[in-house]
């Protein structure tokens, strides 16, 4: 734990697309956090970052890690780069922010969770849309018992992506993302899922490769869920739903309704009451171009992580909650390839 007053210093591993809401978020930080210095393996990547951006590039990893002065790093590699990188890190005396998934199993996720515990960083993980206001509202309503017991949980992602987005070298294949359109897209809702009605409990479901793609992993999905106080629910993910259409989470209580949709949402109580959640920030990224959305959240994920090292508390978006999300996910793949119910 630090000063609340000091600022803290980070490193940038990773600078493929998923840097620019990053490098957004700490320059809107600037105040809070330097960059000490921005790592990629290509020297064209580290320069149109620099220039993009007007932040620091170093040419390896191991100045970095290697940087007493660096107080955590900020790894947005690829899947099956995460566990090294984080264990480089814990021995380094690092804290990490790691872009999601965790790691490419259930595993190798639990290792990632498991190096940063016995090092005593903190873990914090990019489950961004976590942070949307309706939802942080959504789930304090919830959580004061204004739906009642909750019955059922649902949601739904229709996303889109073109073949050309699976046709990029690793893009939904096993050994390097680890799987297709749950630990890719939908795991950003499925993490939502969970914090507004806890982890299911057992699940059944199905997972398939559909003919609009030609890739390794599931593009379609669906699951039913059993939750822990007998609650039902359903989970629908894809990309093959052209243009693109904003995710759906719906919760039905004792006492009302919860439905969210994309950025807002309505709360419908039995007694007359109607709560609008609304989000200016205009989140999107579920059609062809993925990174078309604001970087608010991202902002928000940073903020989160810079307050958890100077005060010493969780992160809203830990390792350990992540791992929730890969546990339920791991659980709808095993009950597809078995064709039977599984427990979570």
């Amino acid at each position: 734990m630090v000063s609340p007053t000091q600022k803290l210093r980070a490193g940038i591993i990773g600078l493929g697309m998923a840097s620019a809401p990053h490098a957004l978020s700490l320059l809107d930080l600037k105040d809070k956090v330097d960059v000490a210095g921005a790592f990629g393996p290509t020297e064209a990547r580290r320069t149109a970052f620099a220039q993009r951006f007007g932040l620091p590039v170093v040419d390896s990893a191991d100045a970095i890690f290697d940087d007493p002065s660096i107080d955590y790093v900020v790894i947005l590699t690829p899947p099956n780069s995460h566990l090294d990188l984080v264990k480089r890190a814990a021995k380094a005396g690092k804290h990490v922010l790691l872009e999601k998934p965790l790691e490419i199993s259930l595993e190798r996720s639990r290792q990632v969770v498991e190096t940063a515990e016995r090092a005593a960083i903190k873990l914090g993980v990019v489950l961004q849309r976590r942070f949307r206001p309706a939802i942080a509202e959504a789930a304090r309503l919830i959580g004061e018992g204004k739906l009642g017991e909750i019955v059922s949980a649902s949601m739904r992602l229709g996303n889109w992506r073109p073949q050309s987005y699976y046709d990029e070298p690793g893009r939904g294949t096993l050994a390097r993302d680890g799987g297709g359109v749950l630990l890719t897209q939908a795991i950003h809702t499925i993490d939502q899922l969970i914090a507004l009605a806890g982890l299911p409990t057992q699940v059944t479901g199905f997972a398939i490769t559909s003919p609009v793609h030609s890739m390794e992993t599931e593009d379609v999905v669906h699951a039913a869920l059993r939750f822990g106080n007998g609650a039902l629910g359903a989970l629908s993910a894809t990309t093959a739903a052209y243009p693109g259409f904003p995710d759906v989470i719906e919760i039905l209580g004792t006492l009302g309704t919860a439905r969210l949709e994309g950025d807002g949402g309505t709360i419908n109580l039995m007694d007359g009451r109607s709560i609008e959640l609304k989000d200016a920030s205009a989140d999107g990224g579920n059609g062809a171009d993925p990174m078309a959305f604001s970087h608010s959240n991202h902002r928000a994920v940073h903020e989160d992580f810079l307050n958890a090292i100077t005060t010493g508390r969780q992160c809203l978006a830990s390792g350990l909650e992540a791992l929730k999300a890969h546990r339920l996910i791991d659980a709808i793949l095993r009950a597809s390839t078995m064709g039977e119910a599984v427990r979570v």
